[in-house]
């Protein structure tokens, strides 16, 4: 960290080595450092839409469609080839803006930058451009301004700065002007740094610059963005399935097609090869980037009713593969905002309103605050208590100072009597007081500062003089101590509790302390003993195995930086898939690499472009609502992917094993095609269908690995009925045969639809949806009856079969239904265990 080195030195050192003096730089050398060290800007270079299109080209998908759709066309079928060429459109035109519309997140980053900042140029005070900003330049804050680059500080007064945006801390965080005794190796520890992007939000101070661009630490969070790759779990799956089919459907054309040429000759090879390019483009499963679309989009749509905006479709299905939840703490599962837990006094009245006396709220020209603590402070007091600030004239004060650990505010009240008034670190103020309130135990502050809470404490004492100085701080009467705490949101402890029971780990990765951190871990029941957290600095010490394991066993994760947050994710992904829920900018690098990026509806801009979904309302019962859509509709596209495999390769290896054995064609290549896109008809409608609750209970992962024996189970059964039929109508003419052979072999496939879409007796399953019902009943009224009609006849070349042969297709249907109802009831019974679990 660049910051580092500054830390430890003295500022008459920092100047030294950057080289300038606190009266600033002069423009001239300002002129010279900018040329050297270039503008004061995080911009990243641009991806054009060419890289993003390009990219959607890559997928050997895309390839096997785009094969399909050649082929198709190079035998004649242009109405088969431009249906499959509109899939690859829709597809690629998807892809191309989700991932355009992604890259603005880089961008968006200058938003945390001011556009101006106060400067000190040859001792004269100007206002520049930030991007115009070098180092060595002097730089000046106050109350409101945003930090325009990484700084050093040279003078504080009453300065604190919210550093919850960068770092997840979400109390308000003391800067010094000292050096500290060694170098500071993460952010929290750099007391005298403060960093681009952070708010000033009290007090006033002057800063040498020591980090611009791309070399503060708002710039190495962008590099993090900018280098970050994400792959959805349904990409990567959908890639090894393509690659599967397609290796398998080369191996297997090329044995049928050699086998053809030995037993046959080359006598009708020419009609034989576009039989077999029929075979592959009827085993090649084209709508399943349709029905992935459908069920996707039916989903998101969902989710928004429920006012959840999903910007990346496949997160839809990503948010059911998540294994384990990790949180930043700050505004995801707290409110980021200081409430008044406790009062410790023996009269909380008068407690609340001196604690209020020594605030911005006794100033007549200020009507609010921006200091958390005084905030929560007002927001505690009692209408009366605000009246009686009225009551009371500020005459002089000493504002909180690092150092000092107080503030200090000398007060008339309305009879004339004067009163001094300290309040500020418990410690502190105890130390200057005489005189302790009946019942005080210092344990009971030690006991509040365990469990995670910030303790400011209050004294006074009466006063005979208009002015005061440190060396009358002292014998002052302790009124008592106020404890604070960022709350949970009221629905964070529900929601992770039904998260727990849907499989789901949840572990809390934050920037703010251990004992804060803590606090809400046992609140939420995600620990019992406190000493199971771990600090991010004691977990970068660890070797790689010992980080993966900690990793993995510990729930708790405190004092992270953006780096090591990423190191966590990245860990936790070697095994599991990672969803991440944060807001700030420091989550940014997390929510990009993780499987599905979560941000909550306070989430600064550039976290919410980042993120995959954005929760437009603040109750995060609706992440696990998402995680049961993502369940839902991974259940329903695996649903597709065995019924289309399981037809599929049943009616290709029997077609072409006994194309080998006669001497006309099985089924031309026309009737092949069309049998390809009406099987697939109703199997777009299984994205609509209703789930099991069994398939929803823990994540599931999108991989053939699991269902491939079922699926070859059941191809086998298509396969032997096949030969079944055709041992039946062998001595049939080849047009009837043909025609037969069409209509048992769609039929059978859509029957699968209903068997393979539950684990359960297919008539004890959850009901069918309306939509998949309706379709399948136009299909099979559209397959049994097209051959009757004389446009099948003149374009498909069906004849009209006999009604009994077409009863004894409709009984072999059944029976196959039957016997693969069986097969599947045996498979979930014996092998339930080996394959499922």
């Amino acid at each position: 960290m660049i910051f580092s080195e500054y830390t430890a030195k003295k500022i008459e050192e920092v100047l030294s080595l950057l080289k300038t003096s606190k009266t600033g730089l002069s423009e001239e050398e300002a002129r010279e450092r900018l040329k050297i060290y270039g503008f004061n800007e995080t911009k990243e270079k641009d991806t054009s839409l060419l890289d993003i299109f390009l990219r959607q080209l890559k997928s050997p998908f895309f390839y096997l469609l785009l094969i399909a759709a050649i082929i198709t066309l190079f035998i004649g079928e242009k109405f088969d080839g431009f249906v499959i060429l509109v899939f690859i459109f829709v597809n690629t035109i998807l892809g191309f803006f989700q991932e355009a519309r992604a890259q603005k997140s880089v961008s968006l980053l200058k938003k945390y930058i001011p556009l101006k900042a106060r400067v000190l140029r040859n001792g004269k005070e100007i206002t520049i451009d930030k991007k115009f900003l070098v180092l060595g330049d002097m730089v000046l804050l106050e109350l409101g301004n945003v930090v325009p680059a990484d700084l050093r500080m040279i003078k504080v007064e009453n300065f604190l700065v919210d550093e919850s945006v960068l770092s997840g801390e979400s109390f308000p965080v003391s800067k010094t002007s000292e050096n500290i005794s060694k170098e500071a190796k993460e952010i929290f520890e750099a007391k005298n740094i403060v960093f681009a992007g952070t708010s000033v939000i009290s007090g006033t101070a002057e800063g040498v610059v020591i980090g611009t661009g791309k070399e503060t630490i708002f710039g190495e969070i962008t590099k993090l963005v900018s280098k970050t790759k994400r792959r959805s779990v349904y990409e990567k799956d959908l890639f090894k399935f393509s690659r599967l089919i397609l290796k398998i459907v080369i191996i297997a054309i090329i044995f049928i097609f050699l086998a053809n040429l030995i037993l046959k000759g080359t006598e009708d090879s020419a009609v034989f090869l576009i039989f077999c390019i029929a075979l592959i483009v009827s085993i090649i499963p084209e709508a399943l980037p349709v029905i992935i679309t459908f069920a996707l989009s039916e989903g998101a749509l969902k989710l928004a009713r429920e006012k959840v905006i999903v910007k990346r479709l496949s997160a839809v299905e990503d948010l059911g593969d998540i294994e384990i939840l990790c949180c930043d703490k700050t505004g995801t599962l707290t409110k980021n905002k200081l409430q008044l837990k406790n009062v410790f006094s023996q009269d909380e009245e008068k407690c609340l309103l001196y604690g209020l006396l020594a605030s911005n709220y006794i100033k007549k020209e200020i009507e609010s605050s921006l200091n958390p603590f005084d905030i929560a402070l007002f927001e505690k007091a009692s209408p009366e208590i605000r009246q009686s600030l009225k009551d009371f004239r500020i005459i002089s004060e000493i504002p909180f100072d690092s150092n000092r650990l107080r503030n200090s505010a000398l007060l008339k009240d309305k009879n004339g009597n004067l009163i001094l008034i300290i309040k500020g670190a418990p410690e502190v103020i105890l130390k200057l007081s005489s005189k302790l309130y009946d019942g005080f135990q210092n344990t009971e502050i030690e006991k509040e500062e365990r469990e995670g809470k910030r303790i400011l404490a209050v004294a006074f004492k009466e006063f005979n003089k208009r002015t005061f100085s440190e060396e009358d701080e002292k014998d002052f009467n302790f009124l008592g101590y106020f404890s604070f705490e960022d709350p949970l949101k009221e629905t964070a402890k529900k929601t992770i509790l039904m998260a727990k029971k849907l499989g789901l780990q949840i572990k809390i990765i934050t920037g703010d302390s251990k004992e804060v951190a803590g606090r809400v871990g046992k609140e939420m029941g995600l620990i019992e003993d406190s000493e199971r957290i771990i600090l991010g600095e004691e977990l970068n010490c660890l070797p790689e195995s010992d980080f993966d394991k900690t990793c993995q066993e510990l729930s708790i994760f405190a004092r992270v930086s953006p780096e090591t947050k990423l190191k966590i994710i990245k860990s936790l992904q070697k095994k599991f898939e990672v969803g991440f829920l944060g807001e700030g900018i420091n989550d940014m690098p997390a929510l990009k690499i993780a499987n599905v990026g979560i941000v909550v509806q306070e989430a600064v801009d550039v976290a919410r472009e980042e993120a995959d979904v954005i929760l437009v309302e603040n109750n995060l019962r609706v992440i696990v609502n998402g995680i049961k859509n993502g369940r839902n509709i991974f259940s329903n596209i695996n649903k597709y992917i065995k019924c289309a495999l399981a037809s599929n390769f049943g009616n290709f290896y029997s077609i072409a094993i006994i194309s080998l054995f006669i001497t006309f064609l099985p089924m031309l290549p026309i009737q092949i095609l069309l049998g390809n896109l009406l099987s697939d008809f109703p199997l777009i409608a299984i994205a609509t269908d209703q789930v099991d609750i069994e398939e929803l209970k823990k994540p599931k992962k999108y991989q053939l690995s699991r269902t491939i024996w079922l699926v070859i189970f059941l191809a086998l059964v298509s396969t032997i009925f096949d030969f079944i039929f055709f041992a039946i109508f062998r001595n049939s003419q080849p047009a009837t045969l043909q025609t037969l052979w069409f209509i048992e072999s769609i039929l059978t496939e859509i029957s699968l639809i209903f068997l393979i879409r539950t684990r359960r007796f297919f008539l004890k399953a959850k009901r069918p949806s309306f939509v998949l019902m309706l379709f399948t009943f136009l299909d099979a009224i559209l397959i049994i009856s097209l051959p009757f009609t004389n446009f099948g006849k003149e374009f498909f070349h069906f004849v009209s079969p006999p009604l009994y042969s077409l009863l004894i297709v409709i009984l072999l249907v059944f029976n196959y239904f039957i016997i693969s109802e069986a097969v599947k009831l045996s498979y979930f019974h014996y092998w339930k265990d080996k394959n499922h679990n």
